[in-house]
């Protein structure tokens, strides 16, 4: 049996964060995991700007609640879930993810979850576990999974050099050039026939 890992924001949906910036104006709000290789850097940054301008949960969702998948994703993600089993692997939180996760028939989503005090500010943030796109593949691979997958950030790395075979999705150029040991891919065409390739079973588009 096979599982497809994806990475959620910048392969299925928009970047959230990039967003909420464009909708609030704070330009520093525009880093992601494509720009910021540690995580837990980039989670104090962002909370540190949302406490300096009052904003909270409700402020964030409620530009969630105006994002649509990316042109193809929703094709794309149905033409997988009829060849693979298909696992969303993200840093995102489940506080964030429903309307997405609607949108797109509901795929199976590991994420993390927010610490999020009662008058709506986001406190904090609660790891599902350290490293979790590494751990999520290698649970994956001790039930004896082959596993292929998918992401654009540096984040991902560590799930793609974890998998049978890993596949850069429209990443940044400072990504591709770090990791060069996989295949870039910039169109859902173009990924279709890289999960074809690493498949150990006979597929066809």
């Amino acid at each position: 049996m096979e599982i497809a890992c994806l990475d959620l924001e910048g392969v299925l949906v928009p970047e959230i964060w990039i967003a909420f910036a464009k909708m609030t104006g704070i330009d520093a709000l525009k880093a992601t995991t494509r720009d910021v290789a540690d995580y837990d850097v980039l989670m104090k940054q962002r909370l540190r700007i949302l406490d300096e301008h009052g904003l909270g949960l409700a402020e964030i969702q409620k530009v969630i609640a105006g994002l649509t998948p990316l042109d193809g994703a929703t094709d794309f993600l149905d033409w997988m879930k009829e060849r693979f089993q298909v696992v969303i692997l993200s840093d995102t939180f489940y506080e964030f993810s429903q309307p997405l996760m609607r949108q797109l028939g509901w795929p199976t989503l590991l994420c993390h979850r927010l610490v999020v005090d009662e008058a709506g500010k986001v406190a904090g943030y609660s790891l599902r576990q350290k490293d979790a796109k590494r751990q999520s593949v290698k649970a994956f691979r001790a039930l004896n999974f082959r596993v292929i997958a998918a992401g654009d950030s540096y984040n991902d790395t560590a799930m793609l050099e974890e998998a049978h075979a890993g596949i850069l999705f429209r990443a940044p150029d400072t990504v591709i050039r770090e990791f060069p040991q996989y295949p870039a891919v910039h169109s859902y065409d173009e990924l279709r026939q890289e999960f074809i390739k690493a498949s150990s079973r006979a597929l066809t588009v």
